[in-house]
């Protein structure tokens, strides 16, 4: 299962934000692998340089220890991923971040779990269901 970058921190922080459904699919599949995006990283550094989101600590210890967590995968960004990001079907979201996790999502033939509306609507992708 991949996860969004949100729904990482939010998993991570323990963000009453991430239902409990959600949270207990995550637990759930813990043994199988959660696959994090190498954009989710920059994403993170990129919130936490603009200070739109503070950990406490800084943007590199927030990361190391939250891609320690149980189960959680680093996804490198492929080429075969970023042609992916490019070519997805349908109209899609206009972040580019966002399209590299779904492409991701879709080359890895694994679900996405996200809590954005404009991802969750995405019919081209399989979304994980709690």
């Amino acid at each position: 299962m991949v996860l969004d970058t949100h729904i990482w921190v939010w998993w991570v922080q323990g963000d009453p934000q991430l239902k409990s459904d959600r949270r207990q699919l995550i637990q759930a599949n813990e043994s199988g692998g959660l696959g994090v995006s190498a954009i989710s990283v920059w994403e993170v550094a990129k919130l936490v340089a603009g200070n739109r989101i503070d950990f406490g600590r800084g943007a590199s210890e927030w990361i190391a220890t939250a891609l320690g967590y149980p189960g959680i995968v680093l996804l490198p960004l492929t080429p075969e991923i970023s042609v992916e990001s490019c070519n997805l079907p349908g109209p899609i979201h206009k972040d580019p971040a966002d399209q590299i996790i779904v492409a991701t999502a879709r080359v890895l033939a694994c679900p996405l779990m996200s809590a954005d509306g404009k991802i969750a609507a995405y019919p081209h992708v399989e979304h994980a269901q709690a």
